[in-house]
């Protein structure tokens, strides 16, 4: 949409208010609003106004932005992201914005947008493809009631769901007893599946706002675990989606009273929420990843992509697995993918073949490590890199692994490489390996830097600092 085309949507349509989103580094949307008419005036169209000038905020108070003595930045709405906003009771158009220095009036090299723009652009530069397609899965957890608190003298955390089996004895008055069972909470009809009409609302929500939904379930987890699946799109597309996807579940969820979490692994002996990432590479209208006589019918391109995903995979969960709580569900032995091989059909690798269908179109392949708590512009862009950096050294994934890892004997599993047990270590894996990041000048020296500092300060060492309630179980009778 151009900008005067924007004006007369909001005077048609009625529109009293603009909001503009953003995304600050580790990867939640900021916003504020202005009335209509602050777009809509005579000199503010015919001069381009906010489309062009921008609008003022204080980066130094926007976690992972600038510091106090070069605040100023400047947001610039992209006219192609309105949507009438599906949370806000006024009538408001929604825009995300791309982040730029007031004084160069260049892109800011920490937005995530721009990276994720950055992104796509170095993958049209090398000439091997001119598109990629991104298809998350994204998990949640939808809870009645979530309480957390931390001093010098206590910290703890309790979570409730309707839907959970450790429910089964409470007095509900009545108790109807339908508790999904721990780990088998994977496609229940209604009554054990509660959430049917809730998640049905969001996809209509999403829908409204121009997300197509291929599928909505209840997730394997007891206490109300979730997915909706988006249809697959470009990447920067892609990651707009997944704000717009987190925003709205949030907000629906909210209305009934209900609570969502992107948490990776909010509960204990229960499975986590993974973001498995379908990704796949076309030119000219053409999927490069499909080869009718390739392994799960893979193009040799497509496994040197894989060889790149799993070369650079421990430096990359530092921005796909990128919280502290993330390697509470990327834990060997229990399912999760954590071993550095690719298969067909085997969900215990870290790279699966989907197997479904032999149409050309939908062949991809699934990187299952990464979780919803990532920021997904710079999640999609790191991937991308590591793939492109695969094809572009033609490194060799080596061969499948069809087995049931879990069952190999000690000598054959000792040869698998597995992903980083912390974020601690992914945090030192991205330092020590991080060049094909800056191919293109895609990712910047300056942005690793804050995001290996800020994630050490604000959340690793935290971490180590605090008493966890298990250690008194463990300890306090010493």
């Amino acid at each position: 949409m151009t900008p005067e085309e924007i004006s007369a949507l909001i005077k048609d349509k009625g529109i009293t208010f603009i909001d503009l989103k953003f995304n600050d580094l580790p990867g939640l949307w900021q916003h504020f609003s202005m009335p209509s008419s602050e777009l809509t005036g005579v000199d503010n169209v015919a001069e381009g106004g906010l489309f062009r000038e921008g609008v003022g905020f204080d980066g130094s108070s926007i976690r992972g932005f600038q510091q106090i003595q070069e605040s100023d930045m400047i947001l610039i709405p992209d006219p192609d992201t309105a949507v009438i906003d599906p949370v806000c009771k006024a009538f408001t158009l929604s825009m995300i914005c791309d982040i730029y220095d007031p004084i160069t009036r260049q892109p800011y090299s920490r937005d995530p947008r721009y990276v994720a723009k950055k992104a796509e652009a170095y993958l049209k530069s090398t000439g091997i493809a001119d598109t990629s397609y991104w298809g998350p899965e994204m998990e949640f957890f939808i809870f009645d009631d979530v309480r957390f608190d931390q001093s010098v003298n206590f910290g703890y955390y309790y979570l409730d769901s309707i839907e959970g089996e450790w429910n089964t004895g409470r007095q509900e008055n009545p108790n109807l007893g339908y508790k999904a069972r721990y780990k088998e909470g994977y496609f229940p009809v209604p009554p054990h599946d509660s959430h049917q009409d809730l998640r049905s609302e969001m996809v209509k929500v999403l829908m409204g706002v121009g997300i197509g939904v291929e599928v909505h379930h209840h997730e394997v987890a007891s206490g109300g675990q979730a997915e909706i699946d988006m249809r697959f799109d470009s990447l920067v597309r892609m990651a707009d989606k997944c704000m717009m996807y987190k925003y709205v579940v949030k907000n629906v969820a909210r209305r009934h009273n209900k609570v969502v979490t992107f948490m990776p692994k909010p509960l204990f002996q229960d499975n986590g929420s993974g973001m498995h990432t379908h990704q796949s590479l076309w030119k000219d209208g053409v999927n490069l990843f499909y080869d009718p006589k390739g392994y799960g019918l893979l193009s040799q391109l497509a496994k040197y992509y894989i060889g790149g995903l799993l070369k650079h995979a421990p430096a990359l969960m530092a921005f796909c697995a990128p919280t502290t709580n993330s390697y509470k569900r990327l834990v060997p032995g229990f399912e999760a993918p954590v071993n550095l091989v690719y298969s067909m059909r085997n969900r215990s690798a870290a790279i699966r073949i989907p197997v479904y269908t032999d149409n050309p179109k939908s062949k991809r392949i699934e990187f299952r490590p990464p979780d919803p708590s990532c920021n997904p512009y710079l999640a999609f862009a790191a991937m991308l890199m590591a793939g492109l950096d695969g094809i572009e050294n033609e490194i060799d994934p080596g061969d499948p692994v069809d087995k049931n890892i879990y069952e190999l004997d000690e000598q054959e599993a000792a040869k698998i490489r597995t992903v980083p047990g912390s974020l601690e270590e992914a945090l030192n894996a991205l330092e020590e390996d991080h060049d094909f990041l800056l191919k293109g000048n895609v990712f910047t020296t300056d942005l690793l830097e804050v995001w290996i500092k800020y994630k050490r300060e604000k959340e690793v060492e935290p971490i180590k600092l605090r008493p966890h309630p298990y250690e008194f179980q463990l300890y306090f009778d010493l």
